[in-house]
């Protein structure tokens, strides 16, 4: 039998805000502590994977109220960021303590939590943000990648575009939401193989064409495996891929010694 766990102590009719990870796959990443939150909430709002969790999340709470019908086609995603802000601050206002549950981590690819926990603070409401397992953590178990031994740089890959950034080739790069790449109204759910194109010449310009990279999704069912395919990058704009997939480039170059600056240390010792 779980116990929950016992958070701060609040004032009768004091509202406050817990934004909090429930992991990536189905009951096994929820910590005990984000457990407790959810469990010892007044509401609960739900952005998730699939409604399938969401299922198992009303089994936890009386009151969840799912954020996922914000979301339509054609509608700008950052209206519906905000509006989800507006709808948990609603009841911090009134008085409740709301917790909002997200997949994954929810600061990670996850503007509505950060923005929420920013207003309920200035407006002198108590307001946390509980860690979960992120895609991130899976894909370094589930491909073998430790980020100490080359480094690894992330971007969003709209941002890769749309901005002048540097890419080391000696590290790994993770792009997230490919899906959406090239995606400027934020009005879409996927964008297509011409957009893929784009960022296959921006990468071009550092990695060769016939680089091997690798497609990932992280398993969001305990009955599922992780989902890794690996294809040419000449070949991602002709490949199908979904939403919830991140694009991994392996390191293309090895490791070039910084000879002066190995000599200056070597001085000191």
């Amino acid at each position: 039998m779980n116990t929950p766990l016992p958070l701060p102590p609040q004032h009768h009719g004091v509202g406050s805000l817990a934004c909090v990870g429930l992991g990536m796959t189905l009951g096994s990443h929820l910590t005990p502590l984000a457990r407790s939150h959810i469990e010892q909430a007044d509401v609960v709002f739900a952005a998730l994977s699939d409604s399938i969790v969401e299922a198992w999340l009303h089994g936890m709470h009386p009151d969840v109220r799912s954020l996922q019908p914000y979301y339509r086609e054609g509608k700008s995603r950052m209206r519906t960021y905000r509006e989800w802000v507006d709808v948990m601050m609603t009841e911090v206002r009134a008085g409740k303590r709301a917790c909002g549950v997200f997949y994954g981590h929810p600061g990670i690819f996850a503007w509505s939590p950060h923005k929420a926990i920013e207003v309920a603070r200035v407006e002198g409401f108590e307001a946390h943000m509980e860690p979960g397992i992120s895609a991130e953590d899976c894909l370094y178990a589930d491909l073998g990648i430790d980020p100490g031994r080359f480094g690894c740089q992330h971007f969003e890959a709209s941002q890769l575009l749309f901005y002048e950034r540097r890419i080391d080739v000696t590290g790994y790069l993770v792009l997230w939401q490919v899906g959406v790449v090239g995606d400027r109204s934020l009005k879409r759910f996927s964008t297509g193989s011409q957009h893929r194109q784009v960022l296959v010449d921006v990468l071009a310009a550092d990695y060769p064409l016939d680089h091997e990279i690798i497609l990932y999704r992280a398993a969001t069912l305990p009955i599922e495996q992780a989902r890794i395919r690996r294809v040419g990058l000449r070949d991602l704009p002709h490949t199908q891929l979904t939403a919830e997939e991140t694009v991994i480039l392996p390191p293309a170059q090895e490791l070039k010694p910084n000879v002066a600056v190995q000599e200056r240390l070597a001085a000191l010792e």
